[in-house]
Formats: structure tokens, sequence, C-alpha cells
């Protein structure tokens, strides 16, 4: 369970058992509050009217412990100790790691030598295994201890009650923050209205190149067509230009022309040859046989 989910349910438990308690009761339930192991926010039960009302009580100091559970730390309590009831292994527990947190809020990265000073912890072995077993196994922080360089350094830290002027400066910080996140979000408009500008171009420019590309298209295919047209008439007129199975039988047909042409000629030569000679017989004069000669 989350560390902040299950601090509301301890904090609701503590509110209601307040709520309905009176006198000694309620001062023995101010001193089990900060002694509890996984409760570390303390103004709701100090805003409760019953709780209020043992301001001026014999037990009234157990409302000031409570008080420093909610916004003070191990310093301070060394500086008030004369003053104050002296506390149980758990409350010295409990209020350094509220120390550890107080020093997670301004820092990220916590020196060793600055946490033994506010921790009271005498070296770093010592310093170490509490920021393990008694802060990050808790939950309420998380980070990376850095041995090389001496620090801590700080990933998460659960959230502690705002102190006095505190409140302030974090409505301060939120509103810096708000504003930081509504100029942002007009960017993001601007920046999404802008691609979707030039998605709109980008369609168009498409567009208009597809069309371009059809009007090729169909000017070559048209152009195409003409030639063809073109080509078909000029080979289908009369005495037009040859096709090629056509301009290829050419020769044999001029050869085989010649031939005959040349075998009609000796033929006639032939034939002409033979009536000049018959022609010739009968135009010689006829001669008188020999003479026979007893």
């Amino acid at each position: 369970m989350d560390i902040e989910q299950k601090q509301e349910e301890i904090i609701d438990h503590f509110v209601k058992q307040a709520s309905s308690l009176e006198g000694s009761a309620l001062g023995s339930l101010v001193v089990e509050a900060p002694s509890h192991p996984s409760l570390f926010a303390f103004s709701e039960i100090l805003a409760v009217p019953n709780v209020l009302q043992l301001e001026g009580t014999e037990t009234s100091v157990n409302l000031d412990v409570l008080r420093l559970f909610s916004q003070g730390t191990w310093s301070d309590y060394k500086s008030d100790a004369s003053r104050l009831p002296q506390l149980v292994p758990d409350q010295v527990l409990k209020l350094k790691q509220l120390t550890v947190l107080t020093l997670a809020e301004t820092n990220k990265v916590l020196p060793y030598d600055q946490l033994m000073q506010e921790l009271d912890v005498i070296n770093v072995r010592e310093l170490e295994d509490f920021l393990i077993n008694e802060c990050m196994y808790a939950g309420i922080v998380r980070g990376k201890l850095d041995q090389l360089r001496k620090c801590f350094e700080v990933q998460f830290a659960a959230g502690r009650d705002p102190r006095p002027g505190q409140l302030g400066s974090m409505i301060h910080t939120l509103s810096n923050w708000l504003d930081t996140s509504n100029n942002l979000l007009i960017t993001i408009q601007e920046k999404m209205k802008w691609a979707d500008t030039m998605t709109e171009l980008a369609k168009e420019h498409k567009k208009e190149v597809e069309d371009r590309v059809e009007e090729v298209k169909k000017s070559s295919s048209h152009k195409a067509d003409i030639d063809f047209r073109g080509h078909e008439e000029i080979y289908s007129e009369p005495g037009g230009v040859m096709d090629y199975e056509e301009d290829r039988s050419r020769p044999k047909r001029i050869m085989c022309t010649y031939l005959s042409s040349q075998q009609d000629a000796c033929v006639k030569r032939s034939h002409f040859a033979r009536l000049l000679r018959r022609r010739r017989v009968e135009e010689a004069p006829m001669k008188p046989p020999p003479e026979v000669i007893g």
C-alpha cells in the first residue's frame, strides 16, 4: 500500500477517536499518536476541537510534543528538551525520520556530514543503516547512497505538515506551476494547429502533384494514340510505306520479276529466230536436182 494512502487511513482513525474522547483518555491518545510507526502527519489531529481544548491543562505539554512532531526536528527537540517530556525510543526514531523528510524538502542531495550532525549519528555505517532500514524500507524516502561522494541522493520523500509561513510559499510555487502549465498548453495547442495546417497543405500539394501526373499521363496517351493512328493511315494508303514484312519480301519479288522477264525475253528471241529461219527457207530459190550421169 502507498505510504500516503496508508497515512490517510491512520489519520482518519485518530481523528475519529479524538473527536469522541475527552480528558485523560484524550491525553493518552495524544501521547500515542507520535509513537505510531506509520504516522508522519499530525495537523488533522491538532485541528480536532477536543484536542485544542487540552491547551492550558495539565496535559498541554503532550499537546506541545504533538506540535513538535507535526513541524519540528530532532534539533528543535534538543534545544527545547528541558521544557518537554523525555521521548521514548519509538518517538526518538520517529522524530529523526521526520528530520530527514524536512531536510529532503529543500535539498535533493544530502551530504553525510550534514545528516550525521542533524541526527546525532557518530559514523557513516550507522547513518547508512538508519537511512536504509528506518527510512527507505519504511517507504518515506527513496534514493541512492553515494559512498564515493558521501551523500544521499533523494528521489522521493513523503510530505510533512506545512509550517507557519510555508503555506504562502507553496501557493506561490503552485501558482507559478499553473502559469507555466497554461503557457505550455497554449504552446502545445499552437503547435497542434500549425501541424494541422501543414498537414492540409501537404495534402493539397500531394493532390496537385497527383493531378499533374494524371494530366501528363493523359497527354502522353493522347499523343501516342494520334501517332499510332497516323502510322496506321500511312501504312494503309495504296502506295504508302510498306510494312516490315512487305519490305523484307521486296528483294525476292524484284528478283523473281527480273528472272521472269529474262526468261520471257529468251523465249521471245528463240521464237523470233525460228520464224526468221522459216522465212528464209521459204524465200530461197528452188535449185534443180543434180544430174545423174549414167
